[in-house]
Order: C-alpha cells, then sequence, then structure tokens
C-alpha cells in the first residue's frame, strides 16, 4: 500500500518534524510513504477565503486520479485507533493501494478540497494546529498498520 501526505508548507517546530519523520521512518516496515510539501499561502495579504482556495487548488492539483483521498477535518468521522485499523484494511481488502492524506493549512481546507475527498477523517472533538494535526494522523497511521500486523506497540 503507498501512504501519501500532502502538507501546506514546512514544519517549522523542530520536535514535530523530528516526531513525523521516526513515525514516517516506521511506516515503512507496513507501506511505502511519501511526504510532498506544498507551497503555503502567505495569509498576510489576503483574504481568509483566497488564501483556503488557493491552497485548496494547489492539493487538488497534486492529487492523482486512483487514490482514496482523506481529508482531515473537525467535521469528518472521529474513530478510535482499532477503527481507524479497521478502515484500513476495508480500503486495502477492497483493492485500495493508493491512500492521499490531505493536512490543510492553518485556516483548515476549501470547500471544494472536502467536497473531493473520499473520507473526510476527524483526529479529536479538540483543535490542534496543523503542524501537530501532521504528526498525529502519521503516528496513528503506523498504531493502525501495528494493530492489523499484531504487533505490541498499540498496547
Amino acid at each position: 500500500m503507498r501512504l501519501e501526505f500532502l502538507f501546506l508548507g514546512k514544519t517549522r517546530e523542530a520536535y514535530l518534524a523530528a516526531g513525523i519523520d521516526d513515525y514516517r521512518r516506521r511506516l515503512t516496515n507496513y507501506a511505502e510513504v511519501e511526504i510532498r510539501v506544498l507551497k503555503e499561502v502567505k495569509p498576510a495579504s489576503k483574504p481568509e477565503a483566497q488564501v483556503r482556495q488557493e491552497e485548496g487548488a494547489a492539493l487538488l492539483a497534486h492529487l492523482t486520479p486512483k487514490t482514496l483521498v482523506v481529508a482531515l477535518d473537525p467535521g469528518g468521522k472521529a474513530v478510535n485507533s482499532e477503527e481507524l485499523a479497521k478502515q484500513v484494511g476495508e480500503w486495502e481488502d477492497g483493492g485500495r493501494r493508493h491512500l492521499t492524506f490531505l493536512v490543510g493549512g492553518a485556516l483548515g481546507l476549501a470547500p471544494e478540497v472536502l467536497a473531493r475527498a473520499d473520507y473526510k477523517l476527524s483526529l479529536s472533538r479538540m483543535t490542534f494546529t496543523h503542524e501537530m494535526a501532521r504528526l498525529l494522523i502519521i503516528e496513528q497511521l503506523y498504531r493502525a498498520f501495528s494493530i492489523r500486523a499484531g504487533s505490541g506497540y498499540h498496547k
């Protein structure tokens, strides 16, 4: 299975970047992993709606036609780790070999990106920075694959 992550802008916090890289490396034991960092739009001189629209267009432009798109969104489905593992298994058993996870910028994802998503996932009812969300989704996917493999990581 191939897992692709599309991020807007670099991860500025070194401790988060280190965690993302650590779990990316661990996840490669289970799947091919690619993190693509796209240019973020500087919001200082533009209206928020325009920033979201431009970032959304960049994300949509980098999607491949056959990928299953998972958008991280507060309004998405909230699942626990076991449920995420089951969902990943269902996608894989259903023939899905390429999953793309979209993490928006500080303003979230544009409506057109959410409309394109095949699955909307909420990490929590709490609010996290978009940089923290990057680490959380990669760690949770590592946990999901560990659960499916029966490793002791989940305990």
